[in-house]
């Protein structure tokens, strides 16, 4: 098989052939047809996660089609179309697993970060962990879904019942879940980086009320703020932009540090919130969700081959929606 895989922090991916991998007890052997690339995976190669051990193939917003199903496995099927997500396994014994919140598990794998990912042609996935998709989907616009679209989804469902909501960072996961919250007839408010008009108008042409900078006063109080982008200084601000009891989600993996900040922006019983992962049921609620929304990803697409370009674009914040490899 083929794969672009990260042999040093910090260092561009190198194109690699391997032994195709093969299927194990539980296991599918999935032969990739897409693969988002994530802000998560810049984490990865940046080496701003914990425990980075190259080689990693990094990647984990996988589409593709089971070719080979190991022993005690009855789904998926050969030629069934699944996802593989970041949730990869967890041990299903901790406290966390047997309380119903396996996205906090004590010893969980994660695609694309201590599993090989699929910035490849082929990815072996435990069965239990992968996602029934339909036939007649397009590869490339769904497997946003499968890591923006999951973290967009709990993240919102943090925010609670908030009719108003601000997003901040708008980049793959918020312009999905725009499209989920303005369904739900909620108020969508967009913060992109100051002086970004062409995102600012991408946000409102999916439904936003209104679209500003990262540092912007919105023209009303806000229920609840989610965070996407990985600036820690934007949680004081988001604080100052949501009312009393409002909640500010941080919905990053990863985030740089956050400032020091008066008490009285927490005051008024406001929450600060993280998403941590996602759970199979997320995966479940989320895609029933989005098809009654009927989302629609905006993607840039490039071949398997050309994903240190894909990194970078991303890097740059020079895509409008999500960035997809073709495998």
């Amino acid at each position: 098989m083929r794969a672009m895989v990260l042999t040093g922090i910090g260092q561009p991916l190198v194109l690699q052939e391997l032994a195709t991998p093969q299927a194990g007890s539980g296991e599918v052997r999935v032969r990739v047809e897409a693969c988002g690339v994530c802000r998560t995976d810049l984490h990865v190669v940046d080496g701003e996660l914990p425990l980075v051990n190259p080689p990693v193939i990094p990647g984990h917003e996988i589409v593709g089609i089971v070719e080979q199903v190991g022993s005690a496995v009855t789904q998926p099927r050969v030629g069934d179309r699944v996802g593989v997500p970041w949730l990869g396994h967890t041990c299903g014994v901790c406290r966390y697993c047997i309380g119903n919140v396996e996205n906090l598990c004590d010893a969980p794998q994660f695609t694309g970060y201590t599993r090989p990912g699929g910035f490849a042609t082929h990815v072996v996935a435990e069965a239990a962990y992968c996602i029934p998709l339909p036939a007649d989907v397009n590869p490339s616009s769904i497997a946003p879904l499968l890591c923006a679209g999951l973290i967009g989804w709990r993240c919102l469902a943090k925010a609670g019942n908030a009719d108003s909501i601000g997003l901040y960072g708008f980049g793959a996961a918020a312009h999905i879940i725009a499209q989920v919250a303005v369904a739900q007839r909620r108020r969508v408010f967009a913060f992109t980086r100051a002086g970004d008009t062409a995102t600012q108008e991408f946000a409102r042409s999916l439904g936003a009320r209104w679209a500003g900078g990262s540092f912007d006063t919105p023209p009303e109080p806000l229920d609840a703020a989610i965070l996407f982008a990985p600036d820690g200084a934007l949680v004081p601000h988001a604080l100052q932009a949501v009312r009393k009891g409002g909640r500010v989600v941080c919905g990053g993996i990863h985030m740089s540090d956050i400032p020091q900040f008066p008490y009285r922006l927490l005051w008024g019983e406001r929450h600060v919130l993280s998403v941590a992962n996602l759970t199979r049921n997320d995966a479940r609620d989320f895609f029933a969700d989005a098809a009654t929304a009927q989302v629609r990803t905006t993607i840039a697409e490039y071949p398997l081959e050309s994903a240190n370009e894909a990194l970078a674009s991303l890097r740059a914040g020079n895509v409008h929606g999500a960035v997809v490899l073709r495998c």
